[in-house]
């Protein structure tokens, strides 16, 4: 091997070793450097190596050294530290939108951001209550599908399936495909969804990624609605991905569920404090059975006060469901 091409490797393997083999509590000498590159069979003096851990400090490598009796030599910090690969590995695991064997992947390929001894640690278990994890592969092939339509502003097709009491996926319509235009991806309850435009129903309809099945991209463009969707401000209106008429709703409820509903709808939320121990929120939403629901769960603690005919849906509900007992 020529003198240049073993400088040139041994820069290489020099990096590699300090990206992947040293750390605050990991640290090298020189002398075990040149083990270390004998090792790949890289020819090393010690004279050479101060020369190239130079170079790669102004390459960016942020390699430090503790004085004793010799030097010890690390690399002190990285693109990722070891408490962001945590919550990026736990982050994985508990997400029932990623299937398993994705999850295995990505968390291998998070480790390798870090070092060997640091990966160690990122080998753990997050127990999640209730979750269950995806097992549609074709996840990934339909996220990526969707992306490519809005940004090539094409419609997408797809069969769409749903689950019956086999407990498996079957297709509706009798595999029939939709074309539909896609306007937003979103994040809901631990699931993806594509909003589109529905030629068949003049309206914005929901889709689970997950159910999703032969995806692709049309020839044809998307029909313009001339809507900008904001993901954050439309998953905060939009409960249980049921779609609803947009109203202004005031509802009073118990001062102990100011956090539920910041969390629900955030700190701009018009609130006045009505010194009694109840506050009014005036609350912009799709109003649909499931945010009804999601009023109902607080019972008495939360009531509508307006508009109208939203209190009217509400008591028609609610007799309904009455009426279901009864039965």
């Amino acid at each position: 091997m020529k003198a240049a091409s073993n400088s040139k490797l041994r820069i290489l393997y020099l990096m590699k070793i300090f990206t992947k083999e040293t750390d605050e509590y990991h640290t090298v000498t020189v002398p075990q450097l040149v083990t270390k590159l004998a090792s790949y069979g890289i020819e090393a003096e010690r004279r050479t190596l101060y020369d190239d851990i130079d170079i790669l400090r102004l390459f960016g490598l942020d390699i430090a050294v503790k004085k004793s009796r010799t030097y010890n030599y690390y690399l002190a910090s990285r693109d990722f530290e070891l408490p962001e690969l945590k919550l990026l590995v736990d982050a994985v695991q508990c997400s029932k939108f990623i299937t398993m064997k994705k999850s295995e992947e990505l968390i291998k390929k998070i480790s390798s951001l870090a070092g060997e001894f640091q990966a160690k640690e990122l080998k753990r278990d997050v127990y999640m209550y209730n979750r269950v994890k995806s097992m549609n592969e074709a996840i990934y092939f339909n996220v990526d599908n969707i992306h490519k339509a809005i940004n090539e502003n094409k419609q997408l097709i797809f069969k769409y399936a749903e689950y019956k009491n086999d407990k498996h996926l079957h297709l509706k319509r009798g595999g029939e495909e939709y074309s539909v235009s896609p306007y937003l991806l979103t994040w809901y309850e631990d699931n993806y969804y594509m909003v589109a435009y529905h030629e068949r129903y003049n309206a914005l309809t929901h889709f689970r990624v997950d159910k999703m099945i032969q995806s692709r991209l049309s020839g044809n463009a998307r029909i313009d609605l001339g809507l900008s969707l904001n993901p954050s401000e439309y998953a905060k209106k939009t409960f249980g991905m049921f779609p609803g008429d947009e109203k202004n709703v005031e509802v009073r409820f118990d001062e102990s569920l100011i956090g539920a509903v910041i969390d629900r709808f955030g700190k701009d939320t018009f609130i006045i404090d009505e010194n009694n121990g109840y506050f009014r929120a005036v609350l912009k939403v799709a109003v649909s059975n499931s945010f009804l629901s999601w009023l109902f769960q607080f019972g008495g603690k939360a009531v509508i006060l307006a508009p109208d005919e939203v209190i009217d849906q509400m008591k028609s509900l609610l007799n309904k469901v009455q009426n279901r007992y009864e039965k």
